[in-house]
């Protein structure tokens, strides 16, 4: 075992975080925490991990539940691809006859990338594999000095081989194997740990590091210069307005379709504009075919205005409105009427749960 892999293992074992998924070697408990993790901070994704376990105990259980049920649990956790590919998962676990225990075959399960298969196989099933996340990349590019930029081919390949050379050999360290795991699948965890809490991106901790004496950014003054990432992102603007139809305690609404963000998810009477336009002014049904789009602003209140949404790729504008027709409209294709009263049954994108809030 290097003095690196044995120092951040030390460090582990007296300062980890205490998380509930830590406790079992259930690959279904595990595959649930990292795929609830994918873009989410631990403090968030805690509380729908155990929402999940208590309400779908198992994978049979999640399987059979339908999509709807899982999107409205997953509400507010955001990039709900993740919550589709969950549900779909779980079907292809069943229809398996249980969980796959090979790298090839966790990666073969909807949503489970490199990363992702790495982190189940090496604590569930105890397979030596190396994770590379975003907390692993900082660690290994600040402590060896490595500037190739991690969102690259070649960045992945560099950090994913190091990674994998610096896993514990399982015979030196039969001794310190822990009961949540296979010494693969503590290393995993003590590395995303240490990334987490003593190697941060911002104010790291340096003078209480065990790896200070060797750290390579520290001694040459670059850690606030590493790790190096590409910028290749162009952020676009959307402008959304919205209209909240009521007819006789009644509302309108319309499931999103495939091919754009929130895929699955439902929302209120949709009319988006081209950037350029003002909202609530001049504007140009893009995605709905509304004659009387006009008329319907005019005749709604507005209730909020220019509400800015941060997406990954996005940044959205949204303008929200009532309307309350004297006379039930006729609605565009794909909106359907619902009860007032059972919105709240369906699962809605997290800027349309606050707009909703404001009514």
């Amino acid at each position: 075992m290097t003095e690196f892999s044995a120092s951040v293992l030390t460090w582990f074992r007296e300062n980890g975080r205490e998380l509930p998924w830590r406790g079992t070697r259930d690959p279904y408990a595990v595959w649930l925490s990292e795929i609830i993790l994918q873009q989410t901070q631990v403090k968030q994704g805690w509380e729908y991990w155990q929402r999940f376990m208590r309400r779908w105990p198992t994978v049979e259980q999640l399987a059979a539940a339908t999509e709807d049920e899982v999107l409205r649990e997953w509400q507010g956790l955001g990039y709900y691809s993740r919550a589709r590919n969950l549900h779909f998962a779980a079907r292809q676990i069943v229809g398996m006859g249980g969980f796959p225990q090979t790298l090839d075959g966790i990666r073969q399960l909807k949503g489970v990338g490199d990363y992702t298969a790495a982190a189940i196989g090496s604590i569930a099933f105890g397979l030596p594999a190396a994770v590379v996340d975003g907390n692993v990349y900082r660690l290994l590019s600040r402590y060896f000095g490595i500037d190739t930029p991690i969102n690259t081919s070649q960045g992945k390949k560099v950090f994913t081989a190091l990674a994998q050379s610096l896993l514990p050999e399982a015979p030196a360290a039969t001794a310190a194997l822990s009961e949540a795991g296979s010494i693969y699948g503590e290393f995993n965890q003590a590395m995303m740990d240490f990334g987490a809490m003593q190697c941060t991106p911002q104010s790291p901790r340096c003078p209480l590091c065990p790896l200070q004496d060797s750290c390579v950014a520290l001694r040459e003054g670059r850690i606030g210069q590493l790790p190096v990432k590409r910028k290749t992102l162009k952020v676009k603007e959307r402008h959304l307005v919205y209209v909240y139809v009521r007819w006789q305690g009644m509302t309108a609404i319309r499931r999103r379709p495939a091919g754009d963000i929130w895929q699955g998810l439902w929302e209120p009477l949709l009319i988006e504009s081209e950037p350029a336009a003002p909202l609530g002014a001049d504007i140009t049904p893009n995605r709905l075919s509304i004659s009387n789009t006009q008329h319907i602003i005019a005749a709604s209140q507005l209730i909020k205005k220019g509400v800015r949404h941060v997406l990954t790729h996005r940044v959205l504008y949204a303008d929200f409105y009532l309307w309350e027709p004297a006379e039930k409209p006729a609605l565009p294709a794909g909106y359907i009427w619902i009860a007032e009263s059972d919105i709240d049954s369906y699962a809605v994108p997290r800027l349309v749960e606050q707009l909703l809030s404001a009514l």
